[in-house]
């Protein structure tokens, strides 16, 4: 089972985030009908609804998102891999900025899904940490989303997908480490909360969680996650540790270059390989100069028994 997870800066990298363009739904698109095999779920984060931002300067006022992107995806792959098999939507809005009526931008989570794969349920929660925010009715909502899967050589399979807050700057924890990406209270807070999610949803199957964690990989949150029993993918399946994950950055501002996001298993699954990802701001692959983030791409299999 073939496995992607993007934070497609709602498509607007293009214009340094002023706002989405169809040119960046096309580019995405097309990288994606590249991809060989095709993936068989597509986890993204940083998805609007419909905005002001997102709606402008292409398409009319009222249209998802996200199915536009996934219209324009049908088209590249019937276009360039001559498949019809296209992808079944799963949308997941989180928060609304400025009036409901005509919002100035919004923020949401999707899951696709191959048309031929089938879902067995899909649900998302509340994971925010409000706490200790001047206005924490304007914090941005966070959620995990959650979609399971029978895959006809894995069975279920639990697909969460999950975009953290940044770490609040304003707490004694932020200010003790030097890397400040995973060390926020405020993040920890939405780890218990997405943890506790995890539990009342998975079912018997195994998971994935991936997305986007704001988080470095040596980082109290992802040690958290891991104390839980979740294994990293790419640190298994490069063989590597998480202190020299460091140096393979998945996202970039300017000159940073940070690991920010990741892909875990239960301990049922394995991601093998991560074929066709590649580093932040190295030049390589065809999701190159498409987002602030690149994608992390695994092929995911079952272990076999007694395997370590």
């Amino acid at each position: 089972m073939r496995i992607v997870s993007y934070n497609v800066r709602y498509f607007g990298h293009g214009t340094r985030g002023v706002a989405s363009t169809e040119g960046g739904m096309r580019k995405i698109a097309a990288a994606i009908a590249k991809l060989d095999p095709l993936p068989d779920a597509i986890m993204l984060q940083e998805v609007e609804t419909s905005s002001l931002r997102s709606n402008a300067l292409h398409w009319k006022s009222g249209a998802r998102q996200i199915d536009v992107f996934s219209s324009i995806l049908a088209s590249e792959l019937a276009l360039k891999r001559h498949t019809l098999d296209a992808y079944q939507v799963h949308y997941f809005p989180a928060h609304v900025y400025g009036p409901k009526v005509r919002p100035m931008y919004t923020t949401g989570l999707a899951t696709l899904v191959r048309q031929t794969l089938p879902v067995l349920t899909e649900k998302a929660e509340d994971i925010t940490q409000r706490s200790g925010y001047l206005f924490p009715k304007l914090k941005q909502t966070r959620l995990c989303a959650h979609v399971r899967v029978n895959h006809p050589k894995l069975g279920e399979v639990d697909l969460f997908n999950t975009h953290l807050s940044l770490p609040q700057a304003f707490t004694k924890r932020f200010w003790q480490s030097s890397d400040k990406m995973g060390h926020g209270e405020n993040q920890l807070a939405e780890i218990e909360a997405l943890l506790k999610f995890v539990r009342a949803a998975r079912g018997e199957g195994g998971f994935v969680l991936a997305g986007d964690f704001n988080a470095g990989p040596a980082s109290p949150v992802i040690d958290r996650l891991l104390s839980e029993g979740l294994r990293h993918g790419l640190e298994e399946a490069q063989k590597t540790t998480r202190e020299a994950l460091r140096s393979f950055a998945t996202a970039g501002f300017m000159h940073l270059r940070m690991h920010l996001d990741h892909a875990f298993t239960s301990q049922e699954l394995v991601f093998e390989d991560f074929h066709e990802t590649f580093p932040f701001g190295k030049g390589e692959g065809p999701f190159h100069g498409l987002s602030d983030h690149m994608p992390l791409i695994g092929k995911l299999s079952r272990r076999s028994p007694g395997s370590a």
